[in-house]
């Protein structure tokens, strides 16, 4: 089974570089993120016709998951993070496929530093931490996915004392995603590949994606019942290059099931 996610920065406006995607690469699941379409306006009638079921949370100009999938119709199981009931923000997507319990995450960017904007983000992540715990203590194959917005260590950042102050790679940031992981995930990319130098953002500014000048952000953290079966993973790099594309790539795991 391939999975995948990608941060599409606007479904609608990235829809002939989804659908192409979806037809060369074929994958079986997708998580997407950051669709900056109302539930209404969400490709629906598209995204059939390139042989997926799928199910959203849309969001108006912002935010926004969704799961994509060949495999029967994604069962919903949560459509928020507990802990914060006033929180309406579309970054949560929780859905059953098979045996699999898959996680759909947008986290919050963070920025400005300091302000309400990383207060949120620290919060949000304070949320998940709880929930992902409940998770893999559950012992069910569980995968978190999706666009975390951190890069977790000096690797995965192409100039780090550029980022010095940015709440994508500050201390505490740094640090509650090792929380994350020190509950029992396992960082799929880094456990394939833990010397490479992986990115799966490029900004579109500078020419960053020609430069190579990436960010590692997107990420696959697998209980330990889904580990064993992690045979391959990847970043379809190309497609940042495609015209119209999104700033990020997507990045893919195979399982052998």
């Amino acid at each position: 089974m391939k999975i995948a996610t990608y941060n599409v920065n606007g479904v609608n406006g990235r829809l002939p570089v989804l659908l192409k995607w979806l037809k060369e690469k074929a994958p079986d699941v997708v998580c997407l993120q950051e669709l900056k379409a109302p539930q209404e306006k969400f490709p629906e009638t598209e995204i059939l016709e390139a042989g997926y079921q799928a199910v959203w949370l849309g969001q108006k100009s912002w935010n926004g998951v969704a799961v994509l999938s060949r495999k029967g119709k994604p069962e919903i199981s949560r459509t928020k993070l507990p802990g914060d009931d006033d929180d309406d923000a579309s970054r949560y997507l929780e859905v059953k496929i098979e045996d699999l319990i898959i996680a759909c995450i947008y986290l919050p960017n963070g920025n400005p530093v300091p302000g309400p904007k990383f207060d949120y983000k620290m919060k949000w992540f304070e949320r998940l931490d709880a929930h992902a715990e409940m998770l893999i203590t559950s012992n069910k194959k569980v995968l978190l996915i999706g666009d975390f917005n951190v890069m977790p260590t000096e690797k995965d950042v192409y100039k780090p004392e550029k980022f010095a102050k940015d709440a994508l790679f500050l201390p505490e940031v740094r640090e509650a995603f090792k929380n994350l992981i020190d509950q029992g995930w396992t960082d799929a990319l880094r456990h394939l590949y833990p010397d490479e130098t992986i990115y799966t953002f490029w900004d579109y500014f500078r020419n960053a994606y020609e430069r190579n000048a990436g960010l590692r952000i997107d990420h696959f953290l697998l209980s330990t019942e889904v580990l064993p079966y992690l045979k391959k993973a990847g970043v379809d790099k190309d497609v940042r290059g495609w015209e119209k594309s999104s700033d990020h790539a997507p990045v893919w795991i195979e399982l052998d099931k």
